[in-house]
């Protein structure tokens, strides 16, 4: 059977030219205008993915991919002609998976959600990984630190579970990018930055040793503090 996609975009034009090629490619496709009734959509008849634009009448495009991200798992692609890094943060913490500027080539849209139907499809059993004394469990995806409960966002799951399988490797920006956000912002881009930060604010709340390190030139790496 093929994957339902919402759209959920009030330019009718764009959402007439994502639907149509999508269909073309076989997915099955719901269109709202707005996100209430995208919402509505999506209650009555659940997507399997959700492309949301950002500005939409009535109701902000971050409150709807709130909403979705508070009742499903579901993958989120947010399109949007905002492109500044903050606004591309304060998507993905809304609980988007992926982030498109407007304007854009429907390849790459299609690229964005094959990708992220690959990542969305359970390809092993819950694990708990650790290192030291930071525990990230898979399945509910909750870390703990100490036994200290450490709330996360989507990405920040992400982030963090791509350093636990990795422990002590040097992981370069160029393959964060790839491994969590599938595509590159730029080469100027401080994203990778930002999140590192949120990280580190969280797994040394209670004055930890840092376990999250700079090296600087090449990347980033999950090891223990140096003496």
């Amino acid at each position: 059977m093929s994957e339902r996609i919402l759209v959920i975009e009030d330019e009718e034009r764009i959402a007439e030219f994502i639907e149509r090629g999508l269909v073309f490619e076989g997915y099955r496709v719901d269109v709202a205008h707005d996100g209430q009734t995208g919402l509505s959509i999506a209650r009555e008849t659940p997507p399997d993915m959700a492309i949301v634009d950002w500005m939409l009448p009535g109701m902000e495009g971050i409150q709807v991919c709130e909403r979705l991200r508070a009742a499903t798992q579901i993958p989120i692609i947010m399109l949007t002609a905002k492109g500044e890094v903050q606004d591309r943060v304060r998507g993905l913490d809304a609980g988007a998976d992926d982030y498109l500027v407007k304007p854009f080539a429907f390849e790459e849209l299609l690229a964005r959600i094959r990708a992220l139907f690959r990542r969305s499809t359970p390809s092993s059993r819950p694990e708990v990984l650790t290192f030291t004394d930071l525990m990230l469990d898979t399945g509910t995806h909750r870390a703990t630190r100490g036994g200290r409960i450490i709330d996360l966002t989507a990405k920040e799951y992400e982030l963090l579970e791509l350093f636990m399988r990795h422990p002590r490797q040097v992981l370069t920006r160029e393959l964060i990018f790839d491994r969590v956000w599938s595509y590159d912002f730029g080469g100027e881009s401080n994203i990778i930055e930002v999140y590192i930060r949120y990280l580190r604010q969280k797994t040394e709340a209670e004055n930890e040793p840092r376990l999250l390190h700079t090296v600087r030139g090449f990347g980033y790496v999950l090891r223990e503090e140096e003496e």
